[in-house]
């Protein structure tokens, strides 16, 4: 009778097991699609002093320190990184390692976090007017599955603040609008699918980025409800990749510039290809 009952179990067990596989590789799949919509054919058109011409003096410094002069400009970049992230602020640092796709039409961020018994592995994504973020424990136990207008707009401010990366994707050819607040900061305005978004940099004296900050949307609130938030990241290293010279070691936030800041994200870029 035991027997049974531990053989039906058993049997249920594993037809459930089989299932979350089945969906881990369809889920895969689809994330495997969508990185592959989002590579970019190399360009012919190069970056020249006179596409920011025009442009106030510190914004000039900024692309001719980004960009090297007859670099082909490029419309989506693909990361590999390394770090350390937590879900609190009361919540210890756990390590993580990640790789990203972001392009000109959106972003993939794909990563494991966390190790051992307790590491989450999934995605994070932009496309389409759409934002998703999936996360499973060791990818088979569904943990987050987020998708819904708030979890969309706050994927568009992730997505625009995260061009830092892609600097010809900033460029004024690219419909954004740029102005000089000092000469050492910087503030960059654009649409992402409607969706205003400004951005705020901030620079050394020879145009490296130390630091950018946007209102995005989000819930980290007292209260749960979503606003907008100051977010951002500091940047204390940076990289040359193909002719374009990007923050390496960084870390972001959200209530950045306040006393409530909480830094969650810690993140060292170990390769970069900018295409």
């Amino acid at each position: 009778m035991f027997s049974k009952i531990f053989l039906s179990i058993g049997a249920l067990l594993a037809i459930a097991f089989l299932i979350l596989v089945i969906l881990r590789i369809r889920d895969e799949q689809e994330v495997n699609r969508i990185w592959r919509s989002l590579e970019a054919v190399p360009t012919e058109k190069r970056f020249t002093k006179d596409m920011v011409a025009e442009l106030p003096a510190p914004v000039q410094r900024y692309f001719l320190h980004s960009i090297a002069l007859q670099t082909p400009l490029a419309s989506s970049v693909s990361l590999k990184m390394s770090g350390s992230f937590r879900m609190a602020q009361d919540k210890p640092w756990i390590p993580m390692q990640a790789t990203e796709i972001l392009s000109t039409k959106g972003f993939v961020w794909k990563a494991r976090i966390g190790s051992g018994l307790f590491q989450m592995i999934g995605s994070d994504r932009y496309i389409n007017k759409s934002g998703r973020m999936e996360f499973s424990l060791w990818g088979l136990v569904p943990l987050v599955n987020a998708h819904n207008p708030d979890i969309t707009r706050s994927s568009i401010g992730r997505f625009a603040g995260e061009f830092f990366w892609l600097p010809s994707a900033l460029l004024p050819q690219r419909g954004v609008s740029w102005k000089a607040i000092d000469d050492k900061t910087i503030q960059a305005s654009l649409k992402v699918d409607d969706e205003p978004v400004t951005l705020t940099l901030f620079i050394d004296a020879n145009g490296k980025l130390l630091k950018l900050s946007l209102p995005r949307w989000g819930d980290q609130t007292e209260d749960g409800s979503y606003t907008y938030i100051p977010f951002g990241g500091e940047y204390q290293q940076e990289k040359t990749f193909g002719g374009f010279t990007i923050p390496s070691q960084m870390s972001a936030g959200w209530w950045l510039g306040t006393d409530r800041y909480s830094e969650f994200f810690r993140a060292t870029v170990d390769l970069a290809e900018l295409h």
